[in-house]
């Protein structure tokens, strides 16, 4: 499922004096109380990430000069790695994460939305508080034979028992013969590590296991807030 947050007021960077504004790129939602700050490699080139709040919830954001960001491959990277940092900052924080490309004008137009969309956040933070997504593909060897059915079946016995929940992902090749992405306490991580290489063992002959993460939980939350 999407996490998509859409700004209430959706305009290009402007300027004062010459000066360009500072607008607000958002990388997710946390409690108010979780204080997030911290220098990095952020978007467009930012060097810092920090929290603006209203009332119970904040967003983690920087600064940056345009509301409609390039989805560029280092700046995606960017994204993603500030996610990770904030899922371990200060001994760990829930975020409910945001896509890539979620820019606001400032501060009023954010807070705007946080003020508006307190019940689906909550949900949210309720569904993911301390928990990581973790992804498997299963790709097939070359000349290999499988019956996907039975993996599906095995994966299922093996992962569905540890996980919270899981999802189903695109099948895009011929040969992937199994990707799906889980939700998994972290305190069962070790556990879900270890079934993972069972699985690789047991199928070393016939499939390629790709296993990613962790992640933040993309796939487990569903928050869509339409223009005010």
């Amino acid at each position: 499922m999407d996490t998509r947050l859409v700004p209430s007021i959706e305009t290009a960077a402007s300027t004062d004096g010459g000066a360009v504004v500072s607008h607000k790129y958002v990388y997710g939602v946390v409690e108010a109380s979780d204080d997030v700050e911290f220098e990095t490699d952020a978007v467009g080139d930012a060097d810092r990430v920090y929290t603006v709040s209203h009332r119970r919830y904040a967003a983690v954001v920087s600064d940056i000069d345009t509301t409609e960001p390039e989805e560029t491959d280092e700046d995606a990277q960017r994204h993603d790695d500030v996610l990770r940092e904030i899922m371990e900052h200060d001994g760990g924080q829930t975020i409910v994460p945001m896509r890539f490309g979620m820019a606001f004008e400032g501060d009023r137009e954010l807070k705007n939305v946080l003020r508006n969309a307190q019940p689906a956040f909550r949900r949210a933070l309720r569904d993911i508080d301390g928990k990581i997504e973790l992804g498997l593909k299963l790709v097939e060897e070359e000349d290999a034979e499988v019956d996907r059915e039975a993996i599906e079946e095995d994966v299922a016995d093996v992962l569905e028992p540890i996980a919270d929940q899981s999802v189903p992902n695109d099948l895009f090749s011929d040969r992937l013969v199994f990707n799906r992405s889980y939700l998994v306490d972290e305190d069962d991580r070790e556990a879900f590590d270890d079934a993972v290489a069972d699985l690789e063992d047991r199928y070393e002959d016939r499939l390629m296991v790709r296993y990613t993460g962790p992640f933040a939980p993309y796939s487990f939350v569903d928050v869509k807030i339409g223009a005010q």
